[in-house]
């Protein structure tokens, strides 16, 4: 989908991502952060949110290596990835692709998960046909 096509909520996170900026939305009553963006609170449900930037920083909470079936050719032309669940350092967690984690690293990576060590993330933007896409990367 192009972006003179996408609703307003998702049409400014997609801007951002076009100026490697990464938007969510503030509560106005609790302050939680919706990462990637909605339009209401999922912590208090409260309808008011407005617009705030995130680092795009923040730590692998658990991942999976992808399997034939769900293997991404595009994704593969860009690097080693998996699939994973993050939390940014402002605190909303989301799934995204992971790049850096391989079938040969993934144990060790799930070792230091298991030890409760800090597996840094970034973000990274990659280019896809009419739109960027939200991925993040090992530190």
């Amino acid at each position: 989908m192009r972006l003179d096509q996408m609703e307003p909520i998702v049409k400014r996170f997609y801007e951002g991502l076009e100026e490697n900026k990464f938007y969510g939305r503030r509560c106005k009553e609790c302050g939680a952060i919706e990462f990637p963006p909605h339009l209401a609170c999922n912590a208090c449900g409260y309808h008011e949110t407005e617009w705030c930037e995130v680092s795009g920083h923040g730590r692998l909470i658990d991942f999976m290596v992808p399997g034939p079936q769900n293997d991404k050719p595009y994704l593969r032309e860009v690097g080693k990835y998996a699939y994973g669940a993050v939390e940014l350092d402002e605190g909303p967690q989301y799934t995204y692709v992971i790049f850096g984690i391989s079938k040969k690293s993934a144990p060790q990576i799930r070792a230091r998960l298991m030890a409760h060590e800090t597996v840094g993330v970034h973000a990274r933007v990659i280019d896809r046909p009419s739109y960027k896409e939200l991925c993040f990367e090992l530190d």
